[in-house]
């Protein structure tokens, strides 16, 4: 289904392949795409056949974060709307963080917000040149509350801590030396960078690598229903404090917020 919002294929070896596939919205996430990408990590984790997974972007993208209309609808949801898509985007994380295979992330271009998150999820991130990245939450007056949990267990708080809270923007060097990105490669060095990411994971023993993989999580910082709970209360209450309603508008009416520097 070439017009899916999520493109799958998989390979002879085994080796799939998700794209996100919304390259005029440079894959931002949406209602839609998130349960896309929470039922693909589902069956592929389900299917005995599949031995690695790689998760791409279509475009210039990887993943540029929240949809705008989908942010539109949290501007004007209650709480418990806010809450209620906050934990859709929680679970579909964390099914990819759980996800039983090496889960490796071919990000060919930008990501900011949700994009991040989606790369703190992967097994190894491979990204080239030039790309930017960034944790842009708190310039709209918000937090980046859902993807904290994944966001910290892949830099640690040292490190998450110098791009957690200030919004700007990093490059690939930066988000290598973070441990956000393992290589970095030129444009058309990529899928041979990833070719080598993904081949010694055929030679190790499929079920031997699941349970070294939940071994890992299982030894790294805790992911569990009440973390994931406080971080949608905490989305929550960022929306329902003034600071969201004037960086949000602002965004909207492509004005300055009353904080930001001119």
């Amino acid at each position: 289904m070439p017009d899916a919002i999520l493109d799958e294929h998989i390979d002879a070896r085994g080796v799939a392949t998700l794209t996100l596939n919304r390259p005029e919205k440079r894959n931002a996430l949406d209602a839609a795409l998130i349960a896309a990408l929470d039922a693909a990590a589902a069956r592929l984790g389900a299917d005995p056949g599949v031995r690695v997974v790689v998760l791409t972007g279509a475009g210039d993208s990887f993943c540029a974060g929240g949809d705008l209309d989908w942010m539109r609808a949290q501007f004007d949801a209650d709480r418990t709307g806010r809450i209620g898509e906050a934990l859709k985007l929680a679970h579909m994380l964390r099914a990819l963080n759980e996800l039983p295979k090496p889960l490796i992330g071919r990000v060919q271009g930008q990501a900011y917000g949700g994009g991040v998150g989606l790369m703190a999820v992967c097994d190894a991130v491979v990204t080239v040149e030039g790309a930017q990245f960034g944790l842009t939450e708190t310039r709209l007056g918000l937090i980046p509350a859902t993807i904290g949990p994944y966001v910290l267990a892949r830099l640690g708080e040292g490190a998450a801590r110098r791009v957690f809270m200030s919004g700007r923007r990093f490059d690939a060097a930066e988000a290598q030396a973070l441990g956000l990105v393992a290589r970095i490669a030129s444009p058309d060095a990529l899928d041979a960078a990833i070719a080598a990411e993904v081949a010694p994971y055929l030679s190790a023993a499929p079920g031997a690598v699941a349970r070294a993989k939940r071994l890992a999580r299982a030894l790294g910082p805790a992911i569990d229903d009440a973390t994931i709970t406080a971080t949608a209360q905490a989305l929550a209450d960022a929306w329902e404090d003034p600071e969201a309603r004037e960086g949000v508008g602002a965004f909207f009416d492509r004005r300055a917020p009353w904080w930001s520097a001119r």
